[in-house]
């Protein structure tokens, strides 16, 4: 189910790396950044969290979803400034965006849901800005865990 949204601006601190859906090297680098994000208990070391909710940010696309792009893993922050040796700090802009609500096993959901997207790619008229997907923490309800994906489109 997706449906439209208008977002406000709000800044992500965390790890990140650059990747690229070619020959499926996101799928490693994106499995090795969830693995250090936990292995180095990294949401400890992000100072001034809103929230405990996961965010997995995708931005600075080199043009598409078949381009290099860069993914950051954290949480919502109150600011960017000052932030320990390590991380990465990026403000997303208010925008519309096409939330995604996505249940089930993680991260096959997930991959799924992404696949949807890109098929539907030019329908979503996708702006390339950024993307994102928030990861709630598991409940008794949702033992495999709830996410939303936000695809960033034009006006």
């Amino acid at each position: 189910m997706a449906k439209k949204v208008q977002l406000k601006s709000f800044k992500v601190a965390g790890i990140s790396v650059r990747t690229t859906n070619q020959d499926r090297q996101s799928s490693t680098d994106l499995m090795n950044l969830w693995n250090r994000f936990y292995s180095e208990n990294i949401s400890s070391k992000i100072p001034g969290k809103v929230n405990n909710n996961i965010y997995a940010v995708y931005t600075n696309y080199d043009s598409d979803y078949t381009s290099a792009y860069t993914t950051i893993l954290g949480h919502s922050v109150a600011s960017i400034d000052n932030l320990p040796r390590g991380l990465v700090g990026h403000e997303i802009g208010a925008a519309s965006y096409i939330a995604f609500e996505v249940k089930g096993e993680m991260p096959a959901a997930i991959v799924d849901t992404w696949k949807e997207i890109w098929n539907r790619d030019k329908e979503l008229n996708r702006q390339y800005s950024t993307d994102f997907e928030v990861y709630q923490e598991k409940t008794e309800e949702e033992p495999n865990g709830s996410a939303t994906v936000y695809v960033g489109v034009k006006e």
